[in-house]
């Protein structure tokens, strides 16, 4: 079952891409002091993917303070980097899941009926507090529907301050 309010994410490292580079990195320091937002996605250049991140930037979660705005997607890191710079958000970061191993820690990996031999996360998102405690959860239950922004963004306000 995938995480709700008041799990705790699993400790996974992986490659993470700010937009020029990438480096493994584990998420509890990828994490702002205040915690994050973790948004999973198939693939980074979806059209659902472009939507919706580009509602983010628009939205200002750039701004965030001491909270990070991570992506999950199944793109390498190739990828993953063109995307950001596409995005034109440096505040953004991406975790390349190629091999699937964050949305399978995360109970989110879903075999795509019509893609033979493919399997993506639901699209989901968590805001998490700086121990990576769920604070809120949302996984979308077809792939479609936009995420839930103003509730996340309440989340985001909820965050307490300094608990690192």
């Amino acid at each position: 079952m995938p995480p709700t309010d008041g799990d705790v994410l699993p400790a996974f490292e992986a490659l993470l891409c700010d937009g020029e580079t990438f480096r493994s990195t584990p998420l509890s320091e990828a994490l702002g002091d205040r915690g994050g937002v973790l948004i999973c996605t198939g693939f980074a250049f979806s059209a659902i993917a472009q939507n919706w991140w580009k509602r983010f930037v628009r939205a200002g979660w750039g701004e965030f303070e001491d909270v990070a705005v991570l992506g999950v997607s199944r793109d390498g890191p190739y990828a993953q980097n063109e995307f950001l710079r596409w995005l034109a958000e440096p505040a953004f970061r991406f975790f390349a899941d190629v091999d699937g191993e964050i949305s399978e820690s995360l109970d989110l990996l879903a075999d795509r009926d019509h893609m033979a031999n493919v399997s993506t996360p639901w699209r989901s998102a968590f805001v998490v507090d700086a121990d990576r405690e769920v604070q809120f959860a949302f996984v979308a239950d077809d792939w479609i529907s936009p995420l839930p922004r103003e509730e996340i963004e309440d989340a985001v306000a909820s965050l307490p301050v300094g608990t690192s």
